[in-house]
């Protein structure tokens, strides 16, 4: 026979997760709508985005496919250079942070070497310095070595990854047992093996997370390039939107209305993003199940 007491409780128990469902749904909103803001202007012309209408909604006229080729083809098409250019520092930046993250995480969580402990503290210390303090002593650096207004003086610093090697460095040191790797040395394998084929696939959900991290950062990047570059030829999209916006701030856009341009372009250099998320995603959900299973 069933408790009229436990039946009562289980009937209430939802209702202790309320103020936070509450909360959860706040947030959403919260970072839905500029989103939906975006996605609705996107489709509008310049009078339909200064004419006073509703911001939150589509006008009458939506066009996003003539929107879409004005961005385009404005200025010889820079847009699309813009966006290859962002897409050339995401994926530099991003495998090569991810590369040495891993490896210096490895190294810190698995070898006794001198200064160990001194230098994974150095790495914990970049961890509170600010990226935006380091660009002007890093511009001066990379002008005596003549490497400004060049696609290295993007690349380069995103290489460095303090937050990579100290996640791979904690992940490492717990998912990859110690056990693990000394069978695989006394089976004849050498360090570069056991790391490719024992290591490397139990580290994966946490290469994964910092390879996604690292490219987000290289392609939201936009102090740095705009502090390293003045050829606007090799700007990433968020310099080159920023560019367009004091543009049309000043009205200087020779008849060409760029607000509709500089929204529709953020949407777009959106998309990328979204996909490597969504298709990354997976890893993430596999490496947590093996994990479990193990």
């Amino acid at each position: 026979m069933t408790d009229p007491t436990s039946v009562r409780a289980g009937a209430r128990r939802p209702q202790r997760y309320l103020p936070m469902q509450i909360l959860l749904g706040f947030l959403v909103i919260y970072f839905l709508v500029p989103f939906w803001w975006v996605i609705v202007n996107s489709s509008k012309d310049a009078p339909g985005l200064f004419g006073g209408g509703n911001t939150l909604w589509f006008t009458d006229q939506i066009d996003y496919l003539g929107n879409l080729e004005q961005l385009f083809t404005y200025d010889g098409g820079i847009y699309l250079r813009w966006i290859l250019n962002s897409t050339l520092y995401a994926i530099a930046g991003g495998v090569g942070a991810t590369v040495l993250s891993v490896m210096a995480g490895y190294g810190f969580a698995k070898y006794r070497f001198a200064a160990r402990r001194f230098s994974f503290a150095v790495v914990l210390g970049a961890l509170m310095v600010p990226a935006t303090a380091l660009v002007i002593p890093t511009f001066i650096m990379f002008s005596r070595l003549g490497l400004t207004n060049t696609v290295w003086a993007v690349i380069l610093p995103s290489l460095l990854n303090p937050f990579g090697v100290y996640l791979m460095h904690v992940y490492a040191r717990d998912a990859v047992p110690d056990e693990l790797l000394d069978a695989a040395r006394v089976d004849g394998a050498g360090e570069i093996r056991t790391f490719l084929q024992i290591a490397l696939p139990l580290m994966r959900p946490a290469v994964v997370t910092v390879l996604l991290l690292s490219a987000v950062a290289s392609w939201n990047n936009y102090f740095l390039p705009l502090a390293m570059l003045s050829d606007n030829r090799l700007f990433p999209v968020t310099v080159g939107l920023g560019l367009w916006q004091g543009i049309a701030s000043a009205n200087n856009s020779g008849g060409t209305s760029l607000w509709s341009l500089i929204i529709l372009g953020s949407l777009v250099s959106v998309i990328p993003l979204v996909i490597a998320f969504f298709s990354l995603q997976r890893h993430w959900r596999g490496g947590l199940s093996v994990g479990g299973l193990r």
